[in-house]
């Protein structure tokens, strides 16, 4: 039996939609319909809930965002400048398929969304950033350009003493001999998202570089999403903000998603060693896997990051088209 594609609504099929981003191993809280449409209305896109039947049961999910700028029509997922971390195709049910089966799942419904987009958009360019979906062949054999990118991932086991002990001698001692009457780190409020953000934002002002995500759009996705989905880790020395770290929580991974940069604040406990480890500690607490620290392809960050032991994973960046491209993202920049 073939795979099916067909599109749900994001207001009217929004439960059934969350439904199954509920039940795939391989999504996170971005891809729930109420995320999906603050990205669409916060980067000026149309937001398409393609999704992969077989008969009667959903096989696979694929947010796409239609962009729209003159004769330019793009697809993205996630929407561009929107800072989600991963969005792209996502599968369910299929864990207990043999490989061959399997395979011949993940092939129908890519190319089953790959012939909606094509025929329902005709876009000149499109670009898909994956996250758990590994499987990009059908992709590849599709005349898709496919690129890999890296994360660090902590795996989140055994003691607190197990895990700490895995970092870098720096890292442990910058834990071990911090004060706890010299700060308090605990998850905050909608204050504290906004807050994060716009530290955030001037530590990018500050390297000369751009940065799109508004205060009031992260603030809107914390209280949108269902409690926990986004907590905002908020370090304070002395009752004031010093620093602090966003956080995404699915069912079984963590992921630093904004924040952590480097504070203005001249201190002598080390603020982001301090707020990762309440983060990783408080996630093997509560039973979760992983800690994805987002990132892996700078390297004047991963020294940081790697000071936690992580293990490298690949995530892929999906390109097709060239044509227009330049007029589209010239637009699309002048837009925002």
């Amino acid at each position: 039996m073939s795979v099916d594609v067909t599109t749900l609504d994001p207001q009217t099929d929004a439960d059934e939609w969350n439904r199954y981003v509920e039940r795939s191993d391989e999504t996170n809280p971005f891809y729930r319909a109420e995320a999906l449409e603050l990205q669409a209305a916060d980067t000026g896109t149309e937001v398409h809930l393609l999704t992969g039947f077989k008969g009667q049961e959903a096989v696979g999910l694929f947010p796409v965002f239609e962009y729209r700028k003159g004769p330019a029509t793009a697809a993205f997922s996630p929407a561009p400048f929107s800072w989600s971390c991963y969005l792209g195709p996502a599968l369910l049910n299929v864990s207990k398929l043999k490989q061959r089966k399997a395979d011949r799942r993940t092939k129908r419904f890519v190319e089953g969304c790959l012939e909606w987009i094509d025929e329902e958009l005709s876009p000149l360019y499109s670009k898909f950033t994956t996250g758990e979906f590994d499987d990009v062949r059908p992709f590849v054999w599709n005349d898709h350009d496919v690129q890999p990118g890296y994360t660090y991932v902590v795996d989140l086991e055994g003691s607190e003493d197990d895990l700490l002990k895995r970092f870098s001698s720096d890292a442990r001692s910058n834990v071990r001999n911090a004060e706890e009457d010299d700060y308090t780190i605990e998850v905050g409020d909608g204050d504290d998202v906004e807050g994060i953000i716009e530290q955030v934002r001037a530590r990018y002002e500050s390297q000369d570089r751009p940065f799109h995500l508004s205060p009031e759009y992260a603030r809107s996705m914390y209280e949108t999403l269902p409690e926990g989905c986004i907590q905002p880790y908020a370090c304070r020395i002395d009752d004031e903000f010093v620093g602090g770290i966003l956080v995404l929580e699915s069912e079984t991974t963590r992921y630093r998603w904004q924040g952590g940069v480097k504070p203005d604040t001249d201190v002598d406990i080390s603020i982001n060693d301090l707020l990762d480890w309440h983060v990783m500690r408080d996630g093997l607490e509560d039973g979760l896997e992983r800690y994805d620290l987002v990132g892996a392809g700078v390297p004047s960050i991963n020294r940081y990051k790697a000071k936690f032991n992580p293990r490298l994973e690949t995530h892929y960046t999906i390109t097709a088209g060239s044509y227009g491209l330049d007029l589209l993202v010239d637009s699309y920049q002048k837009f925002l």
